[in-house]
Protein backbone atom coordinates (compact mmCIF):
# COMPACT_ATOMS: atom_id res chain seq x y z
CA UNK A 1 0.00 0.00 0.00
CA UNK A 2 2.92 2.32 0.75
CA UNK A 3 4.35 1.65 -2.70
CA UNK A 4 1.00 2.53 -4.26
CA UNK A 5 0.84 5.80 -2.32
CA UNK A 6 4.41 6.61 -3.37
CA UNK A 7 3.62 5.91 -7.04
CA UNK A 8 0.44 7.98 -6.76
CA UNK A 9 2.27 10.98 -5.36
CA UNK A 10 4.95 10.73 -8.08
CA UNK A 11 2.30 10.40 -10.77
CA UNK A 12 0.28 13.33 -9.45
CA UNK A 13 3.38 15.53 -9.27
CA UNK A 14 4.33 14.73 -12.86
CA UNK A 15 0.77 15.29 -14.06
CA UNK A 16 0.66 18.67 -12.31
CA UNK A 17 3.98 19.63 -13.93
CA UNK A 18 2.65 18.48 -17.27
CA UNK A 19 -0.51 20.57 -16.84
CA UNK A 20 1.61 23.65 -15.99
CA UNK A 21 3.78 23.19 -19.08
CA UNK A 22 0.69 22.87 -21.28
CA UNK A 23 -0.62 26.13 -19.85
CA UNK A 24 2.75 27.79 -20.45
CA UNK A 25 2.78 26.57 -24.04
CA UNK A 26 -0.76 27.90 -24.52
CA UNK A 27 0.26 31.30 -23.14
CA UNK A 28 3.27 31.46 -25.44
CA UNK A 29 1.13 30.38 -28.39
CA UNK A 30 -1.36 33.17 -27.70
CA UNK A 31 1.49 35.70 -27.56
CA UNK A 32 2.95 34.49 -30.87
CA UNK A 33 2.60 37.13 -33.59
CA UNK A 34 2.66 34.82 -36.62
CA UNK A 35 -0.85 33.53 -37.29
CA UNK A 36 0.22 30.19 -38.81
CA UNK A 37 2.62 29.42 -35.97
CA UNK A 38 -0.02 30.43 -33.43
CA UNK A 39 -2.52 28.12 -35.09
CA UNK A 40 0.00 25.23 -35.11
CA UNK A 41 0.94 25.81 -31.49
CA UNK A 42 -2.67 25.99 -30.35
CA UNK A 43 -3.32 22.73 -32.21
CA UNK A 44 -0.36 21.19 -30.38
CA UNK A 45 -1.75 22.51 -27.08
CA UNK A 46 -5.08 20.88 -27.92
CA UNK A 47 -3.36 17.56 -28.70
CA UNK A 48 -1.33 17.75 -25.50
CA UNK A 49 -4.47 18.46 -23.47
CA UNK A 50 -6.14 15.40 -25.04
CA UNK A 51 -3.09 13.30 -24.18
CA UNK A 52 -3.19 14.65 -20.64
CA UNK A 53 -6.87 13.77 -20.36
CA UNK A 54 -6.26 10.22 -21.58
CA UNK A 55 -3.28 9.89 -19.25
CA UNK A 56 -5.38 11.10 -16.32
CA UNK A 57 -8.06 8.57 -17.24
CA UNK A 58 -5.51 5.75 -17.40
CA UNK A 59 -4.01 6.90 -14.10
CA UNK A 60 -7.42 6.88 -12.42
CA UNK A 61 -8.30 3.49 -13.89
CA UNK A 62 -5.04 2.05 -12.61
CA UNK A 63 -5.72 3.50 -9.16
CA UNK A 64 -9.24 2.13 -9.10
CA UNK A 65 -8.04 -1.30 -10.23
CA UNK A 66 -5.37 -1.34 -7.54
CA UNK A 67 -7.77 -0.20 -4.84
CA UNK A 68 -10.31 -2.83 -5.91
CA UNK A 69 -7.65 -5.53 -5.77
CA UNK A 70 -6.59 -4.43 -2.29
CA UNK A 71 -10.20 -4.14 -1.16
CA UNK A 72 -11.00 -7.57 -2.58
CA UNK A 73 -8.03 -9.12 -0.80
CA UNK A 74 -9.01 -7.42 2.48
CA UNK A 75 -12.63 -8.46 2.05
CA UNK A 76 -11.64 -12.04 1.34
CA UNK A 77 -9.43 -12.07 4.40
CA UNK A 78 -12.14 -10.50 6.57
CA UNK A 79 -14.84 -12.92 5.50
CA UNK A 80 -12.54 -15.90 5.75
CA UNK A 81 -11.86 -15.06 9.40
CA UNK A 82 -15.46 -14.44 10.52
CA UNK A 83 -15.36 -16.48 13.70
CA UNK A 84 -12.97 -18.87 15.39
CA UNK A 85 -14.81 -22.01 14.35
CA UNK A 86 -14.81 -21.02 10.70
CA UNK A 87 -11.15 -20.01 11.03
CA UNK A 88 -10.25 -23.47 12.28
CA UNK A 89 -12.26 -25.13 9.50
CA UNK A 90 -10.74 -22.80 6.97
CA UNK A 91 -7.21 -23.55 8.16
CA UNK A 92 -7.83 -27.26 8.03
CA UNK A 93 -9.11 -27.07 4.46
CA UNK A 94 -6.31 -24.98 3.10
CA UNK A 95 -3.06 -26.57 2.20
CA UNK A 96 0.26 -25.01 1.42
CA UNK A 97 -0.19 -25.15 -2.35
CA UNK A 98 -3.42 -23.15 -2.31
CA UNK A 99 -1.86 -20.53 -0.03
CA UNK A 100 1.13 -20.17 -2.33
CA UNK A 101 -1.17 -19.94 -5.35
CA UNK A 102 -3.36 -17.28 -3.74
CA UNK A 103 -0.32 -15.31 -2.63
CA UNK A 104 1.26 -15.42 -6.08
CA UNK A 105 -2.03 -14.35 -7.71
CA UNK A 106 -2.31 -11.32 -5.46
CA UNK A 107 1.35 -10.48 -6.05
CA UNK A 108 0.91 -10.76 -9.83
CA UNK A 109 -2.14 -8.50 -9.73
CA UNK A 110 -0.31 -5.90 -7.68
CA UNK A 111 2.71 -6.09 -9.99
CA UNK A 112 0.45 -5.63 -13.02
CA UNK A 113 -1.11 -2.58 -11.40
CA UNK A 114 2.33 -1.27 -10.49
CA UNK A 115 3.51 -1.73 -14.10
CA UNK A 116 0.41 0.05 -15.37
CA UNK A 117 1.13 2.99 -13.06
CA UNK A 118 4.77 3.02 -14.17
CA UNK A 119 3.69 3.05 -17.83
CA UNK A 120 1.31 5.92 -17.15
CA UNK A 121 4.07 7.82 -15.36
CA UNK A 122 6.46 7.19 -18.28
CA UNK A 123 3.84 8.40 -20.75
CA UNK A 124 3.41 11.57 -18.67
CA UNK A 125 7.17 12.04 -18.60
CA UNK A 126 7.39 11.71 -22.39
CA UNK A 127 4.58 14.23 -22.85
CA UNK A 128 6.34 16.56 -20.43
CA UNK A 129 9.58 16.32 -22.44
CA UNK A 130 7.66 17.13 -25.63
CA UNK A 131 6.11 20.16 -23.94
CA UNK A 132 9.48 21.40 -22.72
CA UNK A 133 10.91 21.13 -26.25
CA UNK A 134 7.88 22.87 -27.76
CA UNK A 135 8.09 25.62 -25.16
CA UNK A 136 11.76 26.19 -26.02
CA UNK A 137 10.96 26.36 -29.73
CA UNK A 138 8.16 28.85 -29.14
CA UNK A 139 10.39 31.02 -26.98
CA UNK A 140 13.20 31.08 -29.55
CA UNK A 141 10.75 31.76 -32.40
CA UNK A 142 9.17 34.57 -30.42
CA UNK A 143 12.59 36.15 -29.82
CA UNK A 144 13.48 35.84 -33.52
CA UNK A 145 10.21 37.54 -34.45
CA UNK A 146 10.92 40.40 -32.03
CA UNK A 147 14.42 40.81 -33.47
CA UNK A 148 13.04 40.76 -37.02
CA UNK A 149 10.44 43.35 -36.03
CA UNK A 150 13.18 45.61 -34.69
CA UNK A 151 15.19 45.24 -37.90
CA UNK A 152 12.12 46.06 -40.00
CA UNK A 153 11.41 49.16 -37.88
CA UNK A 154 15.01 50.37 -38.25
CA UNK A 155 14.87 49.71 -42.00
CA UNK A 156 11.71 51.79 -42.22
CA UNK A 157 13.41 54.65 -40.37
CA UNK A 158 16.43 54.50 -42.69
CA UNK A 159 14.22 54.46 -45.79
CA UNK A 160 12.31 57.48 -44.50
CA UNK A 161 15.60 59.28 -43.78
CA UNK A 162 16.96 58.55 -47.27
CA UNK A 163 13.64 59.62 -48.78
CA UNK A 164 13.89 62.98 -47.03
CA UNK A 165 17.52 63.35 -48.08
CA UNK A 166 16.62 62.55 -51.71
CA UNK A 167 13.85 65.16 -51.57
CA UNK A 168 16.27 67.71 -50.08
CA UNK A 169 18.82 66.97 -52.81
CA UNK A 170 16.16 67.52 -55.50
CA UNK A 171 15.11 70.81 -53.94
CA UNK A 172 18.74 71.97 -53.71
CA UNK A 173 19.35 71.06 -57.37
CA UNK A 174 16.38 73.10 -58.51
Amino acid sequence: MEELNELNSDGRAKLATLRNHIETLETLAKECMNFDERKDLLEEVKNNREQLTSTLGAFRKANVACMLAIEKANKKQLFSEADEESILRHRLKKDKASLVKMSSNVTEQLLAISRQLADTTQQSSNTLDTLVNSSGNVTSTQQELRDTGSVIAQSGQLLAKYGRREFTDKVVLL
